[in-house]
């Protein structure tokens, strides 16, 4: 019965997001956007707090942004890491941080009775306004990172990332990542990651998300109280645009292994791209909807060449990358290679069919409001949403965009901005002789 009725306020509570979401947006005191959704459907809600804060800021200090946050519940106020998981704990809250590229962020999910949520917010906020960077806490994590990325150099397909993201981004900011590497972790002090706090945790680079079972008045209070002892500090210097690489180049990375990975691509667009839906379509077929896309029929169903082929954007706050990739054998890398190029220019050229674009349609907006059917996904999306700037009604309004776009649209949007001449190709593996183009 219990289990039931569990699956029973979960179906409620699903549909309840997807009939409408209605996103509130205001500032606190401090002047800190806030992202807000009520939905009390389930007696929670999830928190989370956004900074411009990501790797893109590292500087030459590459994983301090991704360290720093991996270091904020590992002791805060009065309390150690044990002390701040068993009052989270005790409330039956979870708790998390994180750091990528572009941002960083604190998330929290808890019950609304208020005993509960008074606990958890609180915690929460010390965790935000008052972390020790204590020298043993510090270590630990040091070791904890160091040892990730000392394993990371036993990974063909991470070594392939780290390559690739250098072949297509050069010297800008995008072109290392947030883990950062041995010899720049190990040099890292206390005070580094004190420094990186104090300059990028400030209300002025801060931004909020709010979704579940608050109404607004407590939605509200719980952002000003999240706020209340961040200093004002400053907004950061926008990003360097990002220059597309001059040439096409390839490079073989030598790895004892009977796998090549492979990764081709160039930087893309960022995320107020006027070819965004049109690109976002079009790649659909080329190589984001799985099983039924273009590479994968051509490398894994008629020729056998790997076990899955795909193609993906990836916006930005500055151009995200175009990836194709593919794992194969040693010996069929030239010819997985020529597939991927053939495939792709064959795309440009040729665009799609209004069967292949309808049956895209119906995937993409069929499975929409699923992507967002609960708290947690809904955040992400608010998050995406206030970070950049998007409309109020990005989630409204996506289908309906997606709907207008015509193969013409497709075509287009390819041959005007995906660009063969300038791809950058990287792969790792055990063969012996090196790729060619």
């Amino acid at each position: 019965m219990p289990i039931r009725l569990l699956s029973l306020f979960l179906f409620i509570f699903s549909c309840s997001i997807q009939a409408a979401v209605k996103i509130e947006h205001w500032q606190t005191s401090q002047g800190v956007p806030v992202y807000y959704v009520n939905n009390p459907a389930l007696p929670m809600v999830d928190i989370k707090v956004v900074f411009d804060a990501g790797s893109a800021r590292d500087k030459v200090k590459y994983g301090i942004a991704a360290f720093t946050s991996g270091l904020l519940d590992t002791g805060a106020g009065k309390w150690n890491a044990d002390q701040i998981a068993e009052r989270f704990e005790s409330v039956g809250a979870q708790f998390g941080v994180g750091a990528g590229t572009d941002s960083a962020s604190l998330s929290l999910r808890t019950l609304t009775e208020p005993k509960l949520f008074d606990k958890a917010l609180a915690t929460m906020q010390v965790i935000l306004t008052q972390p020790k960077f204590a020298q043993v806490d510090f270590e630990r994590e040091q070791k904890r990172v160091l040892a990730g990325l000392k394993h990371r150099e036993e990974s063909p397909g991470a070594i392939a990332a780290l390559a690739y993201d250098k072949a297509l981004y050069g010297e800008h900011p995008y072109a290392y990542p947030s883990s950062g590497y041995i010899e720049t972790v190990s040099k890292f002090k206390p005070s580094d990651s004190k420094q990186f706090y104090q300059n990028y945790y400030v209300t002025a680079n801060a931004m909020i998300v709010i979704v579940g079972a608050l109404d607004k008045q407590q939605a509200t209070d719980t952002a000003e109280t999240l706020m209340a002892k961040l200093p004002k500090g400053q907004k950061p210097t926008p990003l360097a645009d990002v220059k597309l690489p001059e040439k096409a180049t390839t490079q073989y990375i030598n790895f004892p292994s009977t796998q090549t990975h492979v990764r081709v691509g160039f930087p893309g667009m960022d995320r107020h791209d006027k070819d965004y839906i049109a690109l976002y379509v079009g790649n659909h077929i080329l190589g984001g909807s799985g099983l039924v896309s273009k590479l994968f029929k051509e490398v894994r169903e008629k020729r056998g060449l790997a076990y899955s082929a795909y193609s993906y954007f990836s916006p930005m706050v500055k151009k995200g990358p175009f990836t194709m990739g593919l794992q194969t054998k040693n010996e069929q890398t030239q010819e997985a290679l020529k597939v991927l190029s053939t495939t792709l220019n064959t795309f440009i050229d040729n665009g799609v069919t209004e069967e292949e674009l309808i049956a895209a349609k119906k995937n993409i907006t069929g499975g929409f409001v699923l992507r967002f059917d609960n708290n947690s996904k809904l955040m992400s999306y608010l998050g995406m949403i206030g970070f950049h700037h998007l409309p109020l009604d990005y989630l409204e309004t996506f289908p309906q965009r997606v709907e207008k776009i015509t193969v013409a649209d497709i075509k287009e949007a390819f041959k005007r901005r995906v660009r063969p001449e300038l791809l950058q190709t990287v792969t790792v593996g055990g063969s012996v002789e090196k790729v060619k183009k």
